[in-house]
Parts: structure tokens; C-alpha cells; sequence
């Protein structure tokens, strides 16, 4: 029975004995605790820098690629404003080929049948090109050509047919 009393004796001094490794590891987690929570805090004053410069980096990108969009879109509209132009004038020019055409068809004194009528914007001219059967009918051709083509010049290539 003796042999039984001394466990709780053993058991008590056994705790002493670790009381203090505990109370030191205890401290211990502590103190890590404490200095991983100063190195997350590191951690992140470094990561919120590198944030901060990507951040900063990635706005001049932007910048940049605003302005090189802008200079893009100033391109095109130049470059739609001269072909708005150019179809405009082209559109005109169709416009003076096919009223002097028209009229020259509905002029009962004119065959026009082999007549061609062509512009051309650039130059501001009407060409009429082909055969007639006489020298009136060449220059009665040319006549209603200045009369409907106001504003252009026309070139008269027209020929008399072989007899």
C-alpha cells in the first residue's frame, strides 16, 4: 500500500516540475505570435508598396494607351472627313453624269443612243464620248451638256459615224 501513496506525490512534484515549461512555452507562443504578427504587418507594408507602384504603373499605361487611342480616333476622323469629301464628290459628279445623260435621251432632236457621258470629281469634268450621226447633233450634245453640268467644264470627244 505504501507503493500507492507515493504516486500522488510523484504526480504533484512531476507538475511542479513542468509548471514552469509550460509557463515558458506559453510565453514563448506568445512572443511568436507577437513577432509573426509583426512580420505579417512587414509583409504587408511591402506588399501594399508593390500594390501601390503596380497601381501607379498601370495608370501611366492607361494614360498612354488613352492618348495613342485619342491620336487613333483624330486619324479616322480625318481620314472619314476626306472620304466624306471624296464621296461627296463623287456622289456630285454621278449626279451631273446621270442628269446629262437623261437629258440627252429625252431630246427628241439628238440620237443619244451612242452617246457616253463620263465626270470626273477631281477635275470637275464632263466628257461626252461616242459617235453621233452629224455635226449638229455633236454640238446640240454639247450644248444641253453645259446647260445641265453647271459648274463643270466639258470636253466634247464626240465623232461623226462613217457614212
Amino acid at each position: 500500500m505504501k507503493r500507492f501513496r507515493a504516486v500522488p506525490w510523484i504526480v504533484a512534484v512531476s507538475a511542479l516540475a513542468f509548471a514552469p515549461a509550460c509557463s515558458n512555452t506559453a510565453e514563448g507562443v506568445k512572443e511568436d505570435s507577437r513577432e509573426n504578427a509583426e512580420a505579417t504587418r512587414e509583409g504587408m507594408e511591402v506588399v501594399g508598396d508593390a500594390s501601390r507602384e503596380t497601381a501607379r504603373v498601370v495608370g501611366e499605361k492607361a494614360e498612354q494607351l488613352g492618348d495613342k487611342v485619342a491620336e487613333g480616333a483624330r486619324d479616322l476622323s480625318d481620314a472619314f472627313g476626306e472620304g466624306a469629301d471624296d464621296v461627296g464628290s463623287d456622289v456630285a459628279a454621278g449626279k451631273q453624269t446621270l442628269d446629262v445623260k437623261a437629258a440627252l435621251l429625252l431630246d427628241k432632236s439628238i440620237d443619244a443612243s451612242e452617246i457616253d457621258v463620263s465626270t470626273d470629281a477631281e477635275t470637275r469634268t464632263v466628257t461626252l464620248s461616242g459617235t453621233v450621226p452629224t455635226t449638229a447633233n455633236k454640238a446640240a450634245a454639247e450644248r444641253i451638256a453645259r446647260e445641265k453640268a453647271a459648274g463643270y467644264r466639258v470636253v466634247n470627244l464626240l465623232t461623226l459615224e462613217a457614212v
